[in-house]
């Protein structure tokens, strides 16, 4: 019977590493996943194939003691926005490169790592997208280590802070004031991603490649937005807001707490988040759309769904 095989999971508690780490124990893997606070990641501890290693505020310290005897690993870690200047260079980049280094002084031969549609080390106003391009050229230049790096558009799936930001945000009211509704996605299933980094981590053949992950359709920002509103069964007014108020809001929401929309976004925005070559197509997959699967985690959070469950739990026994 062969041996267990370990793999470490950066920023395994997050929305696509808990995906992630569950398909990998039902595929025979050992995980591994380092997290500053144990109770970020309770959700985890009922598979008793994934190992939760509380680190504290040491968290790139303790990676080499962390990688040993690890036969792959993974890095998703990543934000989306700054509380302090610099934090995108510390996160995607500064944290990446010791992660690597970390990698290849503990033996480790095989890395796979979450990168970000239209990352570019060349772009002039993102700075989420120029860290994010620096950090997968450090990967790639790296020797002694089989990189893989993945270039996803928005995600989607249960949990995600996509579908189900806009939801919450839809409810506040029958006016929703919407920047850059003219920007372009094509949505890829969590699913469909965590299927990705899979077939990779089997193949040696695909180290060394940069995949575009997308899904099977594209659409504008207005229609995902009005496209979450029917499922919700809210009707709402969608103003789509000149550039210069796109701007103006980006400027005055970016100081909101929980910052739901900053001018780094606003850049970010005037890059459409679509495949020129979709990497699923080159591995096989066959992604999913949105409405083949968000229906099943927004539809009931309508209050005619939710009128309907209590309902049936009424008539329960």
């Amino acid at each position: 019977m062969s041996r267990q095989k370990t793999i470490l999971i950066l920023g395994g508690s997050g929305f696509v590493g808990g995906h992630l780490a569950h398909r990998l124990t039902e595929l025979g893997w050992r995980v591994r996943i380092p997290v500053r606070r144990r109770a970020r990641a309770r959700h985890l501890l009922v598979d008793p194939d994934i190992e939760v290693i509380e680190t504290g505020q040491d968290l790139a310290g303790r990676l080499p003691e962390l990688l040993r005897g690890c036969t792959a690993a993974v890095n998703l870690v990543g934000i989306l926005n700054e509380n302090r200047a610099g934090d995108f260079q510390r996160v995607h980049v500064e944290l990446a490169e010791r992660f690597l280094r970390a990698c290849q002084a503990a033996g480790v031969p095989r890395l796979l790592h979450m990168s970000a549609l239209n990352a570019n080390v060349h772009e002039k106003r993102s700075r989420y997208l120029r860290s994010k391009g620096e950090a997968e050229e450090r990967m790639h230049a790296a020797s002694g280590i089989r990189v893989t790096s993945f270039r996803p558009s928005v995600i989607f799936g249960p949990d995600d802070s996509f579908f189900n930001r806009f939801a919450g945000l839809l409810k506040l009211g029958p006016v929703f004031p919407l920047a850059c509704p003219g920007a372009r996605f094509a949505p890829v299933y969590v699913g469909d991603v965590v299927e990705a980094f899979v077939r990779c981590l089997a193949d040696d053949g695909t180290a060394g490649l940069r995949l575009d992950l997308c899904g099977p359709h594209t659409y504008t920002l207005r229609e995902l937005v009005q496209y979450t509103a029917r499922q919700l069964g809210l009707r709402r007014l969608i103003l789509d807001l000149p550039d210069f108020l796109a701007r103006l809001q980006a400027r005055l929401l970016q100081f909101v707490p929980g910052k739901p929309f900053t001018l780094d976004n606003y850049w970010s925005l005037q890059i459409d988040s679509v495949c020129q070559e979709n990497g699923c197509a080159r591995l096989g997959i066959q992604p999913r759309s949105i409405e083949a699967i968000v229906p099943g985690y927004l539809a009931g959070t309508r209050p005619r769904d939710r009128y309907t469950e209590y309902r049936r739990l009424a008539r329960r026994p």
